[in-house]
């Protein structure tokens, strides 16, 4: 163990969103992405998986998408955040998942969970009623396949063979039940970008399910929390909520549709239920030094969503957040001939067990 400030991890997160309906040029735009990230040097490019379409795009087919994407990056690693796993064949999703591993040199992280989605349950013939059931069998499956142990018949294994998955998975849950459940499998913790349903800030909501899952650790290696957020950064405030502002509004009225949010939001009321850190680097630094769950996280996984900013303000926004917002909370990229890490670096040698187990924190 050193005594070393940990060194965080640093993603990023699209939805694959585009301004029109020109799907190619969307996923075009995505993948370079990928790429100026990986130039950024950013450690992690996430991807979700949407069977829905989303206005102006969306991505039913993660694990094709990065597989594109290996081939235009060197470093960064590539992962999904999530592939929604109970309409997965989990024996198919593995051999996949392996061959994009191998043709990235082992640069893959594979995040799991149930969706939310009743429409999509509809169309694979799935019973969202067993949603939770459906992940667990099929997670339980995914990784015995990944570990190349017999699946699905005697003596059958996937192939390619796959590389050593143990401290790859994530899982995307949204209570502190499902951290508990997530942190006795031993995967690593998932947070999305807002809490649905509650009033109180995201950060106070999703503050004790962290904590409740580095309660139920009990691996030998340490545990990773990955923390989404919605970050824009830009000139000002005013120049990032003429990018970001009208989109967010629209997905709030959207989303009280359904009962996730309160109806008649207002657009300030809307931003701050996504949980949202615009505005200029130093105002973002500022605000997200006050965000609760961060300094349990080992990795900060930043994203637009449900914003869909112009290409080239998404392309400045990454540049700001890799070049003013994260060094300034402690992160530092990779060197270019470096591959991003697959785990955060040790915790300080004074931690107490549970305390090394949450000190991959950001500075």
């Amino acid at each position: 163990m050193t005594s070393e400030r940990p060194r965080f991890r640093l993603g990023f997160l699209t939805h694959v969103q585009g301004r029109d309906h020109d799907i190619a040029r969307t996923y075009r735009n995505a993948q370079e992405l990928f790429a100026v990230a990986d130039e950024l040097g950013f450690d992690v490019g996430w991807v979700a998986q949407h069977h829905v379409s989303l206005e102006g795009g969306g991505l039913s087919s993660p694990w094709a998408f990065l597989a594109h994407a290996a081939a235009r990056t060197t470093r960064i690693r590539l992962g999904t955040a999530v592939t929604v796993l109970p309409l997965e064949d989990p024996v198919r999703l593995a051999e996949d998942i392996a061959t994009v591993d191998a043709l990235s040199g082992g640069r893959v992280e594979i995040g799991v969970g149930s969706g939310s989605s009743a429409l999509e349950y509809a169309a694979f013939g799935k019973d969202a009623g067993r949603k939770r059931e459906l992940t667990s069998e099929n997670l339980d499956v995914l990784r015995r396949a990944l570990a190349h142990d017999e699946v699905g018949a005697p003596g059958f294994r996937i192939q390619p063979r796959p590389g050593d998955f143990g401290r790859r998975v994530w899982q995307g849950v949204f209570s502190a039940q499902g951290a508990e459940y997530a942190a006795r499998r031993g995967s690593n913790l998932l947070l999305n970008r807002a809490a649905y349903g509650f009033d109180a800030p995201t950060d106070e909501v999703q503050r004790p399910w962290a904590d409740a899952f580095l309660a139920a650790w009990d691996q030998p290696h340490r545990p990773r929390i990955g923390l989404s957020r919605f970050v824009f950064p830009a000139k000002d405030r005013r120049t990032a909520l003429r990018a970001i502002g009208d989109d967010v509004h629209r997905a709030a009225l959207r989303m009280a549709e359904s009962g996730a949010f309160p109806k008649g939001l207002g657009a300030d009321e809307a931003l701050r239920r996504f949980h949202a850190f615009y505005g200029h680097p130093d105002d973002i630094v500022a605000a997200l030094g006050r965000e609760k769950v961060l300094p349990v996280a080992t990795d900060l996984i930043t994203q637009f969503n449900p914003a869909v900013p112009d290409h080239d303000a998404a392309v400045r926004a990454l540049e700001l957040i890799a070049t003013e917002v994260a060094p300034a909370l402690g992160w530092k990229p990779a060197r270019p001939d470096e591959p991003a890490s697959v785990e955060p670096a040790p915790a300080p040698a004074s931690a107490s067990a549970s305390a090394s187990a949450s000190a991959g924190v950001l500075r």
